[in-house]
């Protein structure tokens, strides 16, 4: 196994010890000021230690961020929507990534939750060119991923669809390019089908969110069972 750089470890480290020691107060906030105090490092040497480093971390003009674990939701409705996206695009010129696959705009490298990749162009470690990106939002992240992120995803000009979903409750931001390439807005919820263009797919609002069980799902399950019963009187 390679080394890490001395000066690397201890980059990566304080990104790391900073994220533990704001954790669950304004994490992210704290994780930017922190990293600021501490020596850029370039592209190059982010890339290679994120090879060898146990945690993701995100990387912005020089300076990197490590990642917040994530809460059972999260990961569920980030499985879904791989799955609802690889199961349709089985056999087509696209490929489905999640949570591991960095996606580079400019000097900045994120880690998306889940990607659509239609370019063809064969990289290992990141895409430059996707055509659907999904986020799944929480408290601690939901404003980065509704501004600096979305700002910055809005930058690659092969996008078409940015989604992003909470897991708190039920609720589908879902922005799309139309042929002016201009962004427009959709909100979606329980009851809708949401359908990406770039891909040619529909899928309903209750299929990404089925094996979650926040408080708006409990009550749409309890509701449809109920009109069962009156069905089956």
């Amino acid at each position: 196994m390679r080394s890490f750089p001395e000066r690397l470890r201890s980059l990566f480290f304080m990104a790391e010890k900073c994220y533990m020691l704001f954790h669950g107060t304004d994490s992210q906030e704290m994780n930017m000021s922190f990293a600021k105090k501490y020596d850029l490092i370039s592209e190059q040497e982010y890339l290679n230690g994120e090879l060898l480093s146990e945690i993701r971390h995100e990387y912005i003009d020089g300076e990197i961020y490590a990642m917040v674990g994530a809460h059972k939701y999260h990961n569920q409705i980030t499985g879904e929507m791989f799955r609802i996206f690889a199961n349709h695009l089985l056999g087509k010129p696209c490929q489905t990534y999640a949570s591991d696959m960095k996606v580079k705009i400019d000097r900045k490298y994120f880690y998306p939750d889940v990607m659509v990749d239609c370019s063809n162009e064969d990289t290992d470690y990141f895409v430059e060119k996707p055509s659907i990106i999904v986020e799944v939002l929480s408290k601690s992240t939901r404003q980065r991923d509704k501004t600096d992120k979305r700002r910055a995803y809005f930058q690659i000009s092969t996008l078409k669809e940015y989604v992003m979903i909470e897991q708190d409750f039920v609720e589908i931001e879902f922005w799309s390019r139309d042929q002016d390439n201009r962004w427009q807005q959709s909100v979606y919820y329980l009851g809708d089908d949401i359908t990406f263009h770039s891909i040619d797919l529909t899928a309903s609002v209750e299929d990404i969110y089925r094996q979650v069980k926040n408080e708006d799902m409990l009550a749409w399950w309890g509701k449809k069972q109920q009109e069962q019963q009156q069905l089956d009187l």
